[in-house]
């Protein structure tokens, strides 16, 4: 073969190659970007039917931490500050590799209790919504953090 027609190929397959980088990158940075998720998690059967509560909602008591393959994980009270994440330090440990070390808090003041979220990777979601910034919960409201939900109950 010719040199012409070596060096022809040898940049067409160069071109090629870049434009399937371009087009890799570009599609992880729409999908972050959007928050698509590929698939969602089960939501608990009793959380669905009370999803989407009044404003004069009473302010919840209790958390039922629920695992990703649908078993419930744990009941913990609320009192003071509570940390979320798998971190050693949390009060509430998850096992879900999509959660950060330090990924979420609940706290509460005034007699009112918030969530936020910590920094985390892939966020802190309340009813379906991401947060960016506290959010206050009320009883019937669930918080997902990677695959585990969260629903506080009086």
């Amino acid at each position: 073969m010719s040199p012409f027609v070596l060096s022809v190929l040898k940049y067409s397959l160069l071109a090629l190659l870049y434009f399937f980088i371009y087009r890799a990158v570009k599609s992880v940075a729409v999908e972050v970007s959007t928050g698509r998720r590929a698939s969602k998690p089960r939501e608990p059967k009793r959380a669905a039917a009370k999803r989407k509560p009044s404003r004069a909602a009473k302010p919840p008591t209790s958390v039922i931490v629920h695992a990703p393959d649908g078993g419930k994980a744990g009941t913990f009270r609320l009192s003071g500050s509570i940390e979320i994440g798998r971190g050693e330090d949390c009060r509430i440990r998850l096992d879900d590799t999509y959660a950060s070390q330090m990924h979420a808090r609940l706290y509460g003041k005034d007699g009112t209790w918030f969530v936020e979220d910590l920094g985390s990777t892939n966020g802190t979601y309340l009813n379906d919504r991401r947060l960016s910034n506290p959010a206050e919960v009320h009883a019937g409201d669930i918080v997902r953090i990677g695959k585990t939900l969260l629903e506080l109950r009086r």
